[in-house]
């Protein structure tokens, strides 16, 4: 550790360490920051489930670059961390980074006595509008839960229905579904294509037009296939459609948007801040879909917020299970704060979360409001945490390795 200039009082980082636990069965990572005030520490999401075990060495490794610092200077310890390791980006380091950053804004909340959102300005908005989920293996079952969730209350939801063939996205498959095949559990492109706009055709019909409804391609489309879709769709009035093509094709994004009549919203497999704001400068996007730990954390995010407001594209942040509480609260703070906010993904988590991670937030009537408790108003109970061990593997990569086409060859999954 190196302190290039003096801190104005005595307070300094010394310690820094990953945690993780899984009270869903998803591996989550949060990083603790403890200072040399007593009852003084930080809490940040590190999760990048499907690699969490190197998050946490890569927790560790950094952990001298910080410890002897000033809680208070996150510009330049985000930067010194970014910097690290020469080759930067990618979600392992940003991860890691993350958890650093989010949890030196949760001492900053602490130390003002103030919740995270006010130190980014205040709010523009009482609470985050949010979707849910909905999933089935057929077209019926997806629109009886659809229709649960409407009687509950909540008016935004993002449909997925099963496929032929074990790759499906959200939803389940069905296996050997194309026999005499080479590949008979194989996805196929041309039935998806065919069958998905009969999902949305009979949900507005039978969910009513006060419903807004989203899907997720899950990069699944060439750019062609992807406004063929989205043309299909827009009788249906989409609010979104997320994730029409794979990573590796962003650079023709904007030709896709320009070509869609339903919004597109993208960004969850962005690591790279750089990769982040060519999506909104070039405007490849209407709504940033970011995964904030996976770019490093808040402070990045807020950037990117910023830039969002100036060019008229919306937020729409990555909330799965796989986001610990840590890191849905702080998309609850941006969303609170920034004239560009769209959508918030909701998801309700079980009450092992709630046990280990004391003040969640819980959606209600549709929004989630961020806790007025100093920093997140999330803390962490370490001995509830222990006895939910992660995984020693991830579901993920067995799972990826199945989505495959019909002839055998590989799809993004």
């Amino acid at each position: 550790m190196i302190e290039v200039w003096p801190g104005r009082d005595s307070l300094r980082i010394t310690g820094v360490r990953p945690i993780v636990t899984a009270p869903d069965g998803i591996a989550l990572v949060v990083v603790r920051v403890d200072t040399n005030e007593p009852g003084l520490h930080g809490l940040g999401c590190a999760t990048f489930t499907q690699r969490y075990q190197s998050v946490a060495a890569a927790v560790t490794e950094l952990a001298d670059l910080v410890v002897g610092r000033h809680p208070a200077d996150i510009e330049d310890l985000t930067r010194t961390v970014h910097y690290s390791s020469y080759w930067r980006n990618g979600p392992v380091l940003n991860s890691a980074l993350s958890g650093v950053d989010m949890a030196l804004w949760d001492i900053a909340g602490k130390r003002a006595g103030a919740p995270v959102y006010e130190l980014l300005g205040g709010r523009s908005r009482a609470a985050a509008l949010t979707y849910r989920h909905v999933s089935g293996a057929t077209v019926d079952e997806t629109l009886k839960l659809a229709a649960e969730m409407v009687a509950d209350g909540w008016r935004y939801l993002r449909l997925q229905t099963g496929q032929p063939g074990l790759g499906t996205y959200g939803a389940p498959g069905t296996a050997g579904a194309y026999p005499g095949h080479p590949y008979p559990d194989g996805w196929d492109v041309r039935h998806y294509l065919r069958t998905t706009p009969e999902l949305f055709a009979r949900a507005r019909a039978e969910l009513g037009d006060d419903v807004e409804l989203l899907h997720d391609v899950h990069s699944r489309l060439s750019p062609k296939e992807a406004v063929v879709l989205a043309r299909s769709l827009e009788p249906y009035r989409l609010f979104f459609l997320e994730d029409v093509i794979a990573p590796e094709h962003y650079d023709r994004l904007p030709e896709v948007r320009a070509a869609s009549p339903v919004p597109i919203a993208v960004g969850e497999q962005v690591s790279s801040v750089s990769d982040a704001v060519r999506l909104v400068r070039d405007l490849g996007v209407d709504l940033l879909r970011l995964h904030v730990s996976a770019i490093g954390g808040l402070t990045p995010a807020r950037k990117l917020t910023a830039m969002c407001e100036l060019l008229g594209v919306r937020t729409a942040w990555h909330n799965p299970g796989d986001v610990s509480p840590i890191g849905a609260a702080a998309n609850v703070a941006l969303d609170v704060n920034t004239s560009a906010f769209g959508i918030q993904e909701a998801n309700v988590y079980g009450d092992p979360v709630h046990e280990v991670f004391p003040g969640t937030l819980v959606p209600t009537a549709g929004y989630l409001t961020p806790s007025d408790a100093p920093g997140w108003g999330v803390d962490l109970d370490e001995r509830a945490a222990a006895r939910f061990p992660a995984p020693e593997r991830g579901g993920f990569a067995a799972w990826a390795s199945k989505v495959r086409r019909p002839d055998g060859g590989v799809e993004s999954p």
